[in-house]
């Protein structure tokens, strides 16, 4: 049975509202307090280490104000579908780089990757499974 038969439309629209802003969080957490404010500097360690470090500091907060525009993209469902496409590139890009280039920077080490997919899923199924399809009787 799939997982739109499973769920009512109500119970689908709330569950997916849920997850909409948890993907939001990560991407303003990640962009505000990791990035923007170098609270955690191994993120602009990773941009040193993959793009140089000569301007490793601008690049990283202009990463950081992207991922924080992508958190009000998310919110806002404009072109949703667009959205979790490009999120999904985006995250498919990012963590191939770091895994391949900066493995020892990550928090996870080359386990990063699998929570990368694991977020993947996510916003996956968010977008094409849970909240878009109404119930068919």
């Amino acid at each position: 049975m799939q997982l739109e038969n499973l769920l009512s439309y109500k119970s689908r629209q709330s569950i997916s509202f849920i997850i909409t802003i948890s993907i939001a969080l990560v991407w303003f957490t990640n962009g505000l307090f990791c990035k923007v404010l170098n609270l955690v500097p191994r993120h602009q360690e990773i941009v040193e280490r993959i793009l140089g470090e000569t301007y490793a500091s601008p690049i990283t907060k202009t990463i950081g104000v992207l991922e924080i525009g992508m958190s009000i993209w998310v919110l806002s469902g404009i072109r949703s579908r667009f959205s979790a496409i490009f999120q999904l590139v985006i995250i498919a890009t990012m963590n191939s780089l770091e895994f391949a280039l900066a493995p020892d920077l990550l928090l996870f080490g080359k386990m990063n990757i699998v929570y990368a997919f694991l977020f993947m899923i996510i916003i996956y199924l968010n977008e094409f499974h849970i909240k878009t399809k109404k119930l068919r009787l």
